[in-house]
């Protein structure tokens, strides 16, 4: 079985039905999962911030909810998940490509990779980290706590867990 469909069997079992995405390469195998599978409504979204509106709105409408972004866009997000996700207490997984770590071939995704953790851990965020594809078993408990303590999860998956660049 591929990662790819592990993630969305996951998912599925932990009865997350919305689902939005922003591009990524290194996520494109786990979007396109995602996008062909009819348990979820895949809406992708231009821009994250745009996504965890969305999110909100699945929330509020009585689904379970996750965005798949990439890392770069954590500082777009802050306001959104400090005014809207956690003041509201919605959970929200995001499972997040971490670009520009060692191997990085694009020289702008090193800083934001130099933030990220930085930021997620300012926002109180719990932040998991997967570096190898059995990381991957982690994710249901990540699941699990995300939607009983309504506080959103950050998942960073580097290029050694999507296997390189």
């Amino acid at each position: 079985m591929s990662i790819h469909s592990k993630i969305a069997d996951i998912l599925i079992a932990n009865e997350v039905g919305f689902v939005t995405t922003v591009p990524c390469k290194q996520l494109a195998g786990v979007i396109e999962e995602i996008d062909r599978r009819p348990e979820f409504l895949h809406v992708p979204s231009n821009k994250e911030d745009e996504g965890m509106g969305l999110c909100a709105g699945a929330f509020m409408g009585g689904k379970r909810a996750a965005i798949i972004m990439q890392n770069t866009a954590i500082g777009v997000t802050i306001n959104t998940l400090a005014t809207l996700i956690q003041f509201y207490r919605m959970p929200l997984p995001m499972l997040i490509s971490y670009r520009g770590e060692l191997g990085e071939p694009v020289a702008c995704q090193v800083e934001m990779a130099v933030h990220t953790k930085a930021l997620l851990a300012q926002l109180h965020i719990p932040t998991y980290h997967f570096h190898q594809e059995e990381d991957v078993n982690e994710l249901d408990s990540i699941l699990k706590y995300t939607f009983m303590c309504n506080k959103p999860v950050a998942i960073l998956a580097d290029a050694t867990f999507w296997k390189g660049y």
